[in-house]
């Protein structure tokens, strides 16, 4: 009989699964490995491209700043006119969906999927993320599966976002919570060019 590491018998089914499941990780890891490479190409425009080769869906006019980290980008979808800083880290366990002009400020980390604590395994839930147009996203903020930011909020840097975030509303702290408003409730405008070389 051939136990798992918790030692727990498994069954024949259980143990294909698991072998499947592991030949699968290596393969994502490998593919993790490549999107890395890809971002360190000095180029907004190859690393698109490439970015889109591994499934990621992004926008017209949209920048990922070098040295951005993705999990499973064929769940990624970003809209037009957004920048995703450098050393971002954007999770797609789950889908995660980023509107229309969104500026993403260097090493966030949007995740959308951890470990369940109540589980004896110890294994993973998920949950999508979806931020709308307009938002801003400053510096080191983290942002946890599940959450939804309404269009035109701005979430203060170092910020670690566990629940919902209203529509122009600013979000601060650790967790995060509202610590103003947004005085402009019809944004228009563009992000612009993106710098070269970043």
């Amino acid at each position: 009989m051939i136990k798992d590491k918790n030692g727990k018998n498994l069954s024949a089914t259980e143990v294909t699964n698991k072998v499947m499941n592991r030949i699968s990780n290596y393969f994502l890891d490998f593919e993790l490995m490549l999107l890395r490479w890809v971002g360190h190409i000095p180029s907004h425009t190859i690393r698109n491209i490439k970015y889109k080769f591994f499934g990621m869906k992004i926008g017209k006019g949209s920048t990922l700043h070098m040295w951005a980290n993705f999990f499973d980008p064929k769940n990624i979808t970003i809209g037009e006119d957004t920048i995703i800083g450098d050393h971002a880290f954007l999770d797609g366990r789950d889908k995660l969906k980023i509107g229309n002009h969104v500026d993403i400020a260097s090493s966030v980390m949007i995740y959308n999927s951890e470990h369940d604590l109540s589980k004896d395994d110890f294994s993973a839930i998920t949950a999508p993320v979806e931020i709308d147009d307009y938002v801003f996203i400053g510096p080191r903020v983290t942002i946890m599966p599940g959450v939804k930011i309404g269009k035109g909020a701005v979430v203060a840097g170092g910020a670690v976002v566990i629940k919902d975030v209203d529509p122009f509303t600013i979000v601060g702290g650790v967790p995060a919570k509202p610590i103003g408003e947004r005085k402009n409730k019809n944004p228009n405008y563009r992000l612009g060019r993106a710098r070269l070389f970043q």
